[in-house]
């Protein structure tokens, strides 16, 4: 059994936060959260596809430079290959679920703008 609580945890961005609810080879589900105001940078991965899931709060996702509004009970599938990013433009709290697929794990490319 799994939670946040017993679930590894780690920082990204701007004072965002990540727990691994499972994380092997083939799949990844991820836990995230992000204060208002926050945003990811844009980049793609080369193997994975990514579902982000909204649990609270309202997301911006950038898929291929269209922005997508993603409310509480709604989800994006990202294809590979995609270039995205993830931003909270309210000043509401954000929090979320990322499941990839194979893992991102040594799969990210940061695309420089």
């Amino acid at each position: 059994m799994i939670n946040k609580q017993s679930s590894d945890h780690y920082m990204w961005g701007e004072n965002c936060y990540g727990w691994i609810l499972t994380d092997t080879e083939g799949l990844s589900v991820k836990q995230e959260s992000m204060p208002g105001g926050a945003k990811e940078k844009l980049h793609f991965h080369s193997k994975a596809q990514q579902f982000f899931f909204v649990l609270n709060g309202t997301a911006s996702l950038y898929v291929d430079d269209k922005k997508e509004i993603i409310r509480e009970q709604q989800g994006l599938l990202v294809t590979t290959g995609t270039k995205h990013f993830i931003a909270n433009e309210t000043m509401e709290p954000l929090e979320f679920l990322v499941i990839s697929q194979p893992t991102t794990n040594n799969d990210r490319t940061t695309v420089e703008k």
